[in-house]
């Protein structure tokens, strides 16, 4: 049978509904997302909500094969993974479905391994588009509460805390790049710039997180252009240096090509600049040593108290 473009949108469109509404994060409310439900529920273009229904499904034989056969969409075979670790497994815990509820004993790499829509979920799930529904959602995030929430709840908890000198906190998402970022400011100020003022924090989830845009100003720095700054700025005024310091995780140090950017950049600013990459461990150190400039600094979270000065007629200071 072949179903209309329409009904086959407008079912997609209704399970991302359904998943927002019931408290799934964003990552959960996507396309993806939208056909699992409808596998698990057996909801096909023309069927009506109301007839939902649960039956348990492995992924690839059971819920893959049912967005190819009813609705024409075919994933990869590697794509199961993707089902099993950012939609199931999240449907899991917001307790939109059970995990093996039909042999809770079978052991985690089993290949009959099955999800089913949870008796709450379908509770409010049948109600779809019936006046109803408001009143069973509310229901359902009462009882088994919204994971989104949960997410949030979990992110801020796990934020990492940057006093700066003005006594003001900020919070930086978690991730290793930001603990190496934190201990910038906190560990390598405190020894090698301790008179000194952040200008620009970035972040791996808001790249400006704090920006002193007066000062920026002030020093001859465009503030229409400071994203791309490096990871964080420091001032000293009183020696009139201006550290320029990455974070080395994923991306690169300063590289001879990112001095070149950052001169450019940075051509109508008079203070002396120092250029600073910072690893969290000797490893990551060795992974990019060979791409680091001369006559910069590096400087590794693991061993605070030292500094590798790519210099060689000189220590740490202004080119």
């Amino acid at each position: 049978m072949t179903w209309n473009i329409y009904s086959l949108m407008n079912k997609i469109d209704d399970a991302k509904v359904i998943l927002k509404t019931l408290g799934l994060p964003i990552a959960q409310q996507n396309e993806i997302s939208a056909f699992t439900l409808l596998a698990l529920c057996d909801i096909k273009p023309h069927s009506k909500w109301s007839n939902a229904s649960k039956e348990s499904q492995t992924i690839s034989k059971g819920i893959m094969a049912f967005c190819k056969e009813v609705y024409k969409k075919e994933y990869a075979p590697n794509t199961r993974e993707t089902f099993r670790r950012q939609v199931l497994h999240q449907f899991v815990q917001a307790r939109i479905a059970d995990y093996n509820p039909d042999n809770p004993s079978l052991s985690v790499n089993s290949p009959n391994a099955h999800y089913a829509l949870t008796s709450e979920a379908l509770e409010a799930i049948i109600t779809y588009g019936t006046k109803a529904w408001k009143e069973a959602a509310d229901r359902f995030k009462s009882e088994v509460g919204e994971l989104s929430k949960r997410y949030l709840k979990e992110r801020k908890q796990n934020l990492i805390p940057v006093k700066l000198s003005n006594g003001k906190t900020l919070k930086l998402s978690p991730g290793k790049h930001n603990v190496v970022q934190a201990a910038i400011v906190q560990g390598f100020a405190a020894r090698f710039a301790n008179e000194s003022v952040v200008l620009y924090l970035g972040d791996t989830a808001n790249k400006d997180l704090y920006v002193d845009k007066k000062v920026l100003q002030e020093i001859g720095i465009p503030i229409t252009q400071h994203s791309k700054l490096p990871d964080v700025v420091l001032f000293d005024s009183n020696r009139n240096w201006l550290f320029l310091i990455e974070a080395v995780t994923s991306h690169g140090p300063v590289s001879p090509k990112r001095v070149v950017e950052l001169e450019e950049l940075l051509k109508d600013c008079k203070a002396g600049k120092v250029y600073v990459s910072a690893f969290p461990d000797f490893a990551e150190f060795k992974k990019h040593s060979t791409k680091i400039a001369w006559e910069t600094e590096v400087w590794v979270v693991d061993f605070p108290e030292h500094m590798i000065h790519f210099n060689g007629d000189r220590f740490m200071g202004p080119r």
